[in-house]
This record gives C-alpha cells, structure tokens and sequence, in this order.
C-alpha cells in the first residue's frame, strides 16, 4: 500500500463548499425562522399557540416568551428581548458562537467537535431550573414575560 501524497488528501477532501453546506443550511433555518417570527407579532393574540405549562398552572416554563424575545431581537430591541426572556437570549449569542465556531472549523477542513460533558449538560439544567424557578417569584416580575 502506498502513502498518500498532498495531492491524494485534497482529491480525497470535499470542497470548501460541500463542507459549509451543513452550515448554512442551519443558519438559513435560524434566518428563516426569525424572520417569521419578526413578521408575524407574537405580541398579538391567536397567532401562536399559548404555553401549556402556563396554561395549566399560570407558572412560566423556562421558554415562555422566548417567541417575543425572539421578536425583539430580531427588531434590534436587545432590552425588551432580555426582559422577554432573558435565557432565550443567552442561547441566541450561545448558537452564534457554536455555529461561528463551526463555520471556521469547517472553513479549514477541521472537525467541528462542540463536545458537551455531563458536568455541561447539568450546569445547563440546574441554570434552567433556578432560571425557572427564579421566574415565578414574586419578586422577580423582570424575569417574566
């Protein structure tokens, strides 16, 4: 068996376009998603469905009001989006950077390892939970929706 030259290892390799297709493919879902959400008002009655938590308890998951958060922020309104839900959007700059990240990666033909631990995932949990918990005190009233 031969050892594979430069050459080989670039034929083998998709192109730079090939690689960023996944990429962008998501980050036109995300476009495409607010964009919807900038056009049609969630601030409006009957046009979304209404949390089903909420709903049933009166309690605020922690995503109630990320559809208005999103709103806000797609308008460029960063201090209502916060107010809306402010978790929402900490995950908003948490995807740019993953998929910032991804993009470069891909750009360079490197692997694109976003890895979370366990100890990840339970921070992530625990910072939902209190987050949601936090939320329904009275008072936190700048946390809710």
């Amino acid at each position: 068996m031969r050892d594979m030259t430069k050459a080989d290892v670039q034929q083998t390799s998709p192109s730079l376009a090939a690689r960023l297709a996944v990429p962008a493919g998501i980050m036109a879902a995300v476009v495409g998603a607010f964009g919807y959400v900038a056009t049609v008002d969630p601030n409006e009655p009957g046009h979304y469905p209404v949390c089903p938590l909420y709903q049933l308890t009166g309690l605020y998951c922690p995503g109630c009001g990320g559809l208005r958060s999103a709103h806000a922020f797609a308008h460029g309104d960063l201090l209502t989006a916060l107010q809306d839900n402010a978790a929402a959007v900490l995950a908003y700059l948490g995807f740019a950077v993953v998929w910032t990240v991804w993009v470069v990666r891909a750009a360079r033909a490197r692997p694109a390892r976003v890895v979370l631990g366990n100890a990840h995932l339970w921070a992530i949990g625990v910072f939902l939970l209190v987050f949601t918990v936090v939320r329904n005190l009275p008072f936190a009233d700048w946390l809710r929706p």
